[in-house]
């Protein structure tokens, strides 16, 4: 394991200095002030899957659509507003109804951390409870305001109860939570050795080559165990190699 952690050391710091043109993370970087680097970051993690010069065409439409002000975008969001871009699984309507949502919860809460919190409980150390309640929220307004929940909104808000990994999720914690170049940390009341690495194929692969699951199946067992596993390299904080590893499976590298 010794040989491990000192590579995935030499990753992290290499990928840590500030190598954040290659990901989603920059879209959230483009902001200084705390509501716009929340929300940006939501979104962004919202449609982080698929092709990456997809998610970066779907992001950049948003920026243009909001005029580059994300938060008061989507505070003063209404029904008769027209989305007309869509991102893979999802629809414009979708997209239109995720908005509408987002911004009544907002109205009410102000921030995503409020809400969040309202479901968290640090001694219960409990990510996957405090996240399936966290998407309820979403799926049980989606519900109330629209009916029968579409494909789209529900792969949006997946849930770990039922065995999903939650991906975009915890990538989403994981910007929150943590600090460091590519991380905000502005969530500072979780700490850091609560989050689950965000599993997609990319980290999954290269996660059996170095012996950190056994799974084949992505799911939200396999991000506990190999959380579990970077936990025995850094105890306190063991999702910090998730960027490095991400992007080594994504150039399709060998951590020489």
């Amino acid at each position: 394991m010794k040989n491990l952690k000192d590579k995935l050391e030499y990753y992290y710091n290499f990928f840590n200095d500030s190598k954040i043109e290659l990901d989603p993370v920059q879209f959230p970087h483009k902001f200084s002030d705390y509501n716009n680097i929340e929300i940006m970051a939501f979104i962004a993690s919202v449609f982080a899957y698929g092709n990456i010069k997809q998610i970066f065409s779907t992001l950049n439409n948003f920026l243009i659509l909001s005029e580059n002000s994300p938060y008061e975008f989507i505070y003063n969001y209404h029904n008769h507003c027209k989305i007309k871009f869509k991102h893979r699984f999802y629809s414009s309507l979708d997209i239109h109804r995720f908005f509408i949502i987002l911004k009544k919860i907002l109205s009410k809460k102000r921030t995503l951390k409020n809400i969040f919190f309202e479901n968290f409980s640090d001694k219960e150390k409990n990510i996957k409870k405090s996240l399936t309640e966290f998407s309820k929220v979403f799926l049980n307004h989606y519900e109330d305001n629209f009916g029968k929940i579409s494909n789209g909104f529900k792969f949006m808000f997946p849930l770990p109860e039922r065995g999903s990994a939650c991906k975009r999720m915890n990538l989403f914690l994981r910007w929150m939570v943590r600090k460091d170049k590519i991380d905000f940390g502005i969530w500072q009341e979780i700490s850091t050795d609560k989050l689950i690495i965000p599993v997609d194929t990319h980290i999954a692969k290269i996660s059996r080559k170095l012996k950190l699951t056994k799974r084949i199946n992505i799911s939200w067992k396999m991000a506990e165990e190999i959380t579990d596993n970077l936990r025995k390299l850094d105890s306190k904080d063991p999702v910090k190699y998730d960027f490095a590893l991400c992007h080594l499976g994504m150039k399709k590298l060998e951590i020489i």
